[in-house]
């Protein structure tokens, strides 16, 4: 497995598993072309064998430059609860860490108990409801 920044080809590559790794819920509605295109540096996905087994999209907010966003991540049902979420946000927040971010957000459904218990595991806080960040004195220190 390699993890790497997101490459233009990788958006075929998800948006034709993304709504079978959920279920079937629709969500490649939600993941448009161009964060493959305009992101790429704060983007990854991990690869083996040029398949897409996880991926994450984030980027700098552009309002707020000491803030970054995590819009989408995504892990291959069958590699879930090997790490590669956990390693996707870590290396996302070295990455915005280096571009002198020291807050992140990102968003999960109210719903979505396994992911709460995730985000709570890596630092995130409730706010309003159903957004999740953390901050400079964080378990990352960023």
């Amino acid at each position: 497995m390699k993890m790497r920044p997101v490459e233009k080809s990788d958006y075929y590559k998800v948006i034709s598993v993304i709504d079978d790794w959920w279920g079937g819920r629709r969500m490649a509605d939600m993941l448009p072309e161009l964060f493959f295109d305009h992101f790429r540096d704060t983007s990854f996905v991990v690869v083996e064998d040029h398949d897409v087994l996880a991926f994450l999209i984030g980027f700098v907010s552009q309002s707020s430059p000491q803030e970054a966003y995590i819009h989408f991540i995504g892990v291959h049902p069958d590699y879930r609860k090997e790490g590669l979420a956990k390693k996707l946000y870590e290396n996302f927040f070295a990455i915005v860490k280096e571009k002198n971010c020291c807050t992140v957000h990102c968003v999960t459904s109210p719903v979505n108990q396994v992911s709460i218990a995730f985000h709570n595991k890596m630092g995130f806080s409730m706010v309003g409801g159903k957004w999740y960040r953390t901050r400079c004195a964080g378990p990352y220190e960023l």
